[in-house]
């Protein structure tokens, strides 16, 4: 019955020490079939934290059921509701307590990206919608009989009303990926065959910029567990990035790559030979809306969103977003992920 509970569960000894757990808690820290002992995956973790270790111990000493609120900032942060409850007597294996666990994590979630949302969508949209209001004004007012203006002014209008629509795009984008970004993916991913693909669907826009785009696939790098159409956002938010930011008619390159030794995976990296990025902007470059120049993102037609959803992406997926670039020397864009 416990194995098929809905939620995480551990039962402790009276050392402290995990003498099980059950299906729910073990997905929850990232444990695999094999590795079904009870400090699989995160477990161990969770009982070092001083909170839960503070209850624990209240239990113990006092005999009454402690509730806890819980932070786990790694692999990603997850927020835990604890229930830690005395068992009087004792199971005939040793167990004196009861940890229930409830992932709060989604929950916390919605409650900030509501905020966020509002604050960003406000702030990103005001510009667009001011010179929308603004040309708007002048088609009834000055250019109202004069059919250049309109015709320069529609189009105008046309370009802002489709900025507008990419960044609400984006904007809910990025809040779903990170509801589901404490929850790792299950599927094997064919990165090679992943990349192909993107790069035949990014044909048109390589042909508008005069783009070269330069492979070096390699057929045995599988992404697993992965997330296959999340995955192809990020290579496609990459490689918009690299076309928008690199030379008109200049050499974009797409790698896809094993990794072996200390830390074995697979890697997709994109090489783009633009003016470089100055190492005080590298660690911004993730966050919302953060540009290196403004005007030039804004007419390339960035919403400033694109590398904040490739973290979060990489981020549910246990993987790193390694960016190397020097001033008028282009920069590289690196995705780890795990192999399985």
């Amino acid at each position: 019955i416990l194995e098929s509970l809905p939620d995480p569960l551990l039962v402790l000894g009276a050392d402290r020490g995990a003498l099980r757990t059950n299906a729910a808690a073990r997905a929850l820290f990232g444990a695999r079939a094999a590795e079904a002992g009870p400090l699989a995956g995160d477990a161990a973790a969770l009982l070092r934290h001083p909170a839960l270790a503070g209850a624990v111990d209240r239990a113990l000493a006092e005999g009454q059921r402690q509730t806890v609120d819980i932070v786990l900032p790694v692999p990603v942060p997850r927020e835990l509701a604890a229930q830690v409850i005395p068992l009087d007597p004792p199971l005939a294996d040793g167990g004196r307590l009861v940890v229930l666990l409830s992932d709060r994590t989604r929950e916390r979630a919605v409650e900030r990206m509501r905020a966020d949302f509002v604050a960003n969508a406000s702030h990103e949209l005001r510009t667009p919608l001011a010179s929308l209001m603004g040309f708007i004004e002048t088609l009834r007012g000055p250019a109202k009989d004069d059919p250049d203006a309109q015709d320069r002014f529609l189009s105008i209008m046309s370009e802002q009303s489709e900025r507008m629509r990419r960044l609400i795009e984006d904007l809910l984008g990025l809040s779903r990926i990170e509801l589901a970004e404490h929850q790792a993916p299950t599927e094997r991913v064919p990165l090679a065959e992943l990349a192909r693909r993107e790069a035949e669907a990014m044909a048109p826009i390589l042909a508008s910029r005069r783009v070269q785009l330069e492979m070096a696939l390699a057929e045995d790098a599988i992404a697993a567990p992965a997330d296959e159409e999340q995955l192809s956002q990020v290579l496609r938010n990459l490689l918009e990035n690299a076309v928008r930011h690199g030379q008109p008619g200049g050499l974009v390159k797409l790698e896809v790559a094993t990794v072996a030794g200390n830390r074995p995976g697979v890697t997709m990296s994109v090489i783009d030979d633009g003016p470089g990025i100055a190492r005080e902007h590298i660690p911004r470059l993730t966050e919302r809306f953060y540009r290196v120049d403004k005007g030039r993102s804004r007419n390339a037609g960035g919403t400033g969103l694109g590398l904040a959803i490739v973290k979060h992406i990489v981020n549910r997926h246990r993987g790193q977003l390694l960016i190397e670039s020097k001033e008028g020397e282009g920069a590289t864009f690196k995705v780890w992920l795990p192999a399985g």
